[in-house]
């Protein structure tokens, strides 16, 4: 049985707001800017509070980012907001030179990303940015599960010098770790510890791998849930403990399958402990627009698909 339950459903932008919001009571050198999409972002409580801390750039998103990384030389912390795909494919030049090779502080907070965007479509499902960012020198990538750890997410932000990535999403979702689950930048958390097969997910598939694993239990199937919310650094030591016990994996991720999570473990297992694993993934392709949960069956996200790549990864052993 999944020991995780939910009894609320909450978008995990909404904690990123909260977080936001009780960051910048904490300190004053927080500042916000918005790419004219306030209210999509949840940003409105830091808004009305800190009116003189918050900037409104309007839908220019490169000069967004130039702000966001001048006003770090003045000992600022920005936290830039908008959708996904304009916060990286839109703006990847202004990211790379002027946050990532400055090695700036700026925090790139980005909503609606994935799949779960749903009825926007596919011009604006954006499926290609964990790799965009990960692959920058000295980038930090973070990709929570749920409202409460996206908060504590924002809010460790706060205290990490140095460029990050946060990626959250649009849809209401369970929201099953508790408000007070300790979050450190760069640790895995491993949710349901197993001795079969170690399933690795990020963001909204992490509830779908539980789910899974209730289902691989009734098959006789022991699976190890691990929670890999920050997909750069990645916690080598936690990824290699568990497959040493496991000697299989299978990663799950909203994302394409070239460049995201999966590629991470596997060239981390490649390197140092080589075994069959499986990729729950986007397969080279683009969305389109439907209901959140319609998407990830579609594209092979859901639990049931998840189920499937475990049987295979333990078949393959």
């Amino acid at each position: 049985m999944n020991k995780y339950s939910f009894t609320d459903k909450k978008d995990t932008r909404s904690g990123f707001g909260a977080g936001l919001h009780e960051l910048g009571k904490k300190n004053s050198n927080v500042v916000a800017l918005c790419a004219d999409l306030t209210g999509s972002l949840k940003m409105d409580a830091f808004k009305k509070e800190f009116p003189e801390r918050f900037f409104q750039v309007g839908i220019a998103e490169a000069n967004m980012i130039g702000l966001a990384a001048g006003m770090t030389i003045g000992g600022k912390i920005p936290f830039t907001g908008t959708f996904a795909n304009f916060s990286t494919g839109r703006v990847y030049d202004q990211i790379r030179q002027s946050v990532a090779y400055s090695d700036k502080n700026v925090k790139i907070c980005a909503s609606h990303a994935g799949l779960t965007l749903g009825e926007d479509g596919a011009t604006h499902q954006i499926l290609e940015d964990i790799g965009m960012m990960k692959m920058l020198p000295g980038m930090t990538v973070i990709v929570p599960c749920d409202y409460h750890q996206t908060k504590a997410a924002t809010l460790a932000l706060g205290d990490h010098v140095g460029p990050a990535y946060l990626r959250f999403g649009r849809p209401s979702w369970p929201v099953f770790t508790a408000a007070d689950r300790p979050f450190v930048i760069g640790k895995a958390d491993r949710m349901v510890e197993g001795s079969d097969v170690s399933i690795f997910a990020c963001g909204h598939l992490v509830w779908e791998a539980l789910e899974a694993q209730s289902t691989l239990e009734s098959k006789g199937i022991s699976a190890e849930i691990i929670n890999i919310h920050t997909i750069k650094p990645l916690d080598a030591e936690a990824v290699i403990a568990s497959v040493n016990k496991t000697r299989c994996a299978v990663s799950c991720e909203e994302h394409q399958i070239n460049g995201g999570l999966g590629d991470s473990i596997a060239q981390l297992l490649a390197a140092h402990l080589p075994c069959p694993m499986e990729m729950v993934a986007v397969r080279d392709s683009f969305g389109e627009s439907g209901k959140p949960t319609d998407l990830l069956k579609k594209y092979g996200l859901s639990a049931e698909h998840i189920v499937e790549a475990a049987v295979k990864a333990v078949s393959r052993k």
